[in-house]
């Protein structure tokens, strides 16, 4: 599927899915088990492969979707009008060349999320940093609205299906929203499509955006960019991918550490910016022994709720929904009064529970975070939250680093993440896509080096095991652990709390 031209407004019919069997190659992903319930939701037959069983896979299961779990043999079903795989499927995959093969029209996930915008209005969340949780939190607040969103978000929340005033669901990265907008300054208009909207591998230039926001724009995937320009310049892309402001476009960008000047050069779409400082066209103010959030429109304040979720970082995400929000046509107080009801999503922040020690407890948390920016606002937001120090505690953070690439090239940024850390413990690199001789040019006891030039207390160690073996010595009363990134270093949080 091409990229959209700029500022292209030749009609956009809706994807007819209905009757179509469509297969899904790395369906258990959390992006792509959303697009397989969308297209179902749409009348498409749809089934898939992946590795191994999960939660994902299971859920879809029970959906009456067949998975199957043996990708090494080159097949696919006897009926497949199209396949769709995941952007960690190669093109030698068995089944992407059976697909070759038989001349079965095939496409990547963002290509395929592209394709199911058109004929909806688009909504999309993009940005170095925050994009899940505000993905998430614009889900829940338009469902409380009444505008019936479909969502797709690249993590889990047991608030998705029926917004932040209802009982709890099942944990989800999805849900499933009207054709047609119920409700609001836009009733009537094409169905709202929430989505998450990744630069990696220049993705988020498939979509369809009538909307979007991006909240930062920093040197990440330098694997894939390079360089820092080459993001920006990504990212100006997918700001010219937004309609012209006469036909509904609209930008809502980060005032500060997002190049907005570059970004929103030439663009047509209308363009605000959000930010706390006050020349931002919506300025964000947050009190943290209150968490409460105020948000003003010149001088005059549009909204204000409390959050409960700490950290500042968390209340831009907010601020940024609710403008949104109320860009597609919701009340501002309805999305305020829903947004203070918003607990979070899986993976970000994640309070698993407090492990009882003699004299008190530790308490540990999860979070997926694996860029430095990510790491500092992260260690910052619990300290400010759980204030260790005020009981003899400590923050102890396990981290383990995401990609070789990404660890030499931002190593200094790296190093300097973790001042609010007291401990740092580091295992092995997770290895994901690169290559064998990017593996050979940096190691987790490189970091641990620059770290404890840096004053900090740092340590590499390996297994899992061993770790959760050092966490029963090193933790005492009133510490705080967190285990921090993108690959399975959740494991070590759920061994040191007895829930592996």
């Amino acid at each position: 599927m091409p990229v959209r031209p700029k500022n292209s407004m030749a009609p956009s019919p809706a994807f007819e899915a209905s009757g179509k069997h469509v297969y899904l190659i790395g369906i258990g992903g959390s992006g792509m088990s959303g697009l397989a319930r969308m297209l179902a939701g749409r009348g498409a037959i749809v089934s898939g492969s992946d590795r191994e069983p999960s939660e994902a896979t299971q859920a879809l299961g029970r959906q009456g979707m067949e998975i199957g779990f043996d990708q090494a043999r080159q097949w696919l079903p006897e009926r497949c009008d199209l396949v769709i795989a995941s952007a960690a499927v190669r093109a030698d995959h068995p089944q992407m060349l059976e697909a070759t093969a038989r001349a079965i029209p095939a496409m990547l996930y963002a290509e395929a999320l592209g394709m199911c915008m058109s004929g909806r209005t688009g909504v999309c969340v993009a940005g170095t940093h925050g994009k899940s949780t505000t993905t998430a939190m614009l889900g829940c607040a338009l469902a409380d609205a009444g505008l019936d969103p479909t969502v797709i978000v690249g993590a889990t929340s047991n608030q998705l299906s029926l917004g932040c005033k209802a009982p709890l669901g099942e944990p989800t990265g999805f849900r499933l929203g009207s054709p047609a907008i119920p409700a609001g300054a836009l009733l009537g208009g094409p169905g709202l499509l929430v989505a998450e909207s990744c630069e990696f591998n220049r993705s988020f230039h498939n979509l369809r955006p009538t909307i979007a926001c991006i909240s930062s724009v920093e040197a990440d995937h330098l694997d894939v960019y390079g360089t820092l320009d080459a993001v920006v310049e990504a990212f100006h892309e997918f700001a010219a991918l937004i309609p012209a402001a006469k036909s509904g476009g609209k930008l809502l960008i980060a005032h500060d550490n997002a190049h907005r000047r570059e970004v929103t050069a030439g663009v047509d779409c209308l363009v605000e910016t959000i930010g706390f400082s006050p020349q931002a066209d919506w300025h964000v103010e947050y009190e943290a022994t209150s968490r409460r959030v105020t948000l003003s429109r010149g001088q005059k304040v549009f909204a204000a709720w409390l959050m409960r979720l700490p950290g500042s970082h968390n209340a831009m995400n907010a601020a940024t929904a609710l403008v949104l929000a109320t860009w597609a046509g919701a009340d501002p107080f309805q999305i305020a009064e829903s947004l203070s009801g918003f607990a979070g999503i899986d993976r970000r922040m994640q309070f698993l529970g407090e492990k009882p020690l003699a004299g008190g407890g530790v308490r540990v948390y999860d979070d997926y975070g694996h860029h430095p920016t990510e790491i500092d606002v992260t260690l910052r937001a619990l300290r400010e939250a759980e204030q260790p120090q005020t009981r003899q505690g400590r923050l102890v953070c396990v981290f383990q680093p995401h990609q070789h690439s990404r660890t030499r090239h931002l190593m200094e940024e790296f190093a300097s993440s973790f001042s609010q850390a007291d401990v740092v413990i580091v295992p092995h690199i997770y290895f994901v896509r690169d290559s064998e001789a990017e593996k050979q040019k940096v190691t987790a006891g490189d970091l641990v080096d620059r770290l404890r030039e840096k004053g900090i207390r740092a340590m590499h160690l390996y297994p899992f095991e061993a770790i959760v073996e050092q966490l029963e010595n090193l933790c005492r009363p009133g510490d705080v652990l967190v285990c921090m990134g993108a690959g399975p270093v959740w494991k070590i949080a759920k061994g040191y709390l007895g829930q592996a």
